[in-house]
């Protein structure tokens, strides 16, 4: 599993050193390019924060219901049933991965409340599991088109009690149908998060309506 950040494509701010950092994990099967071209829309959103985007790469695995195919993936997902059964030990591995990351930024300067974590699909599974139990504070996470997996097991770390989560999905997903995004949400709520959830017209993607969204919700996170 990804320890550093050397499965990372790191994007420095164009408008003076780092002082915030949005990390973004991909979904299953993709790349750490994925969310590239977005970055730029977001740092335009927020110009008097100058953000560091880190995009790391997911390690190699064989997925079960691609039957044994290896592929970036943060899991192995061993069943498409509306719940997901998933590696859990691989998923928590990851996301242990992601939380030393956000060490690594903390070390580096950056205050961890001016850090965002993100995760689209299967990485945005693994976002909340990082986020959630992490115990330094985190300026914001954003769960696109994703479930919570680990909703069961996941330790909640009180310095991320306050944590703002922002939660987006399309209407018309195959892949993840909007049923377990609300499903996380509701969880949330249930265990007292502050959540915003918004939902799109389109299936398991990302929108410009979306991303015009995501710059005013990053916007308010980091000012």
């Amino acid at each position: 599993m990804m320890s550093d950040q050397e499965n990372a494509l790191i994007l420095e701010p164009q408008n003076g050193p780092a002082d915030a950092c949005m990390i973004i994990l991909h979904g299953l099967g993709a790349s750490c390019h994925d969310f590239e071209p977005v970055a730029p829309a977001l740092a335009q959103a927020c110009p008097d924060a100058a953000i560091r985007f880190i995009l790391p790469q997911a390690p190699n695995l064989p997925v079960t219901i691609n039957g044994g195919m290896v592929m970036p993936a943060w899991y192995d997902i061993l069943a498409m049933n509306l719940d997901r059964e998933v590696d859990t030990a691989q998923l928590c591995a990851s996301a242990a991965s992601i939380q030393a990351l956000i060490r690594q930024q903390v070390e580096a300067g950056i205050d961890s409340r001016r850090i965002i974590l993100a995760g689209f699909s299967q990485g945005g599974a693994v976002a909340y599991e990082a986020g959630l139990s992490l115990d330094l504070p985190l300026g914001g996470l954003l769960a696109l088109s994703t479930y919570w997996a680990t909703q069961d097991t996941t330790t909640l770390a009180e310095a991320n009690r306050s944590l703002k989560i922002e939660i987006q999905h399309g209407q018309m997903d195959p892949v993840v149908p909007e049923a377990l995004a609300i499903q996380a949400r509701d969880a949330l709520i249930a265990k007292g998060y502050d959540i915003n959830y918004r939902h799109y017209p389109m299936p398991h993607s990302v929108c410009p309506e979306q991303v015009q969204h995501i710059g005013q919700w990053l916007k308010t996170r980091l000012a």
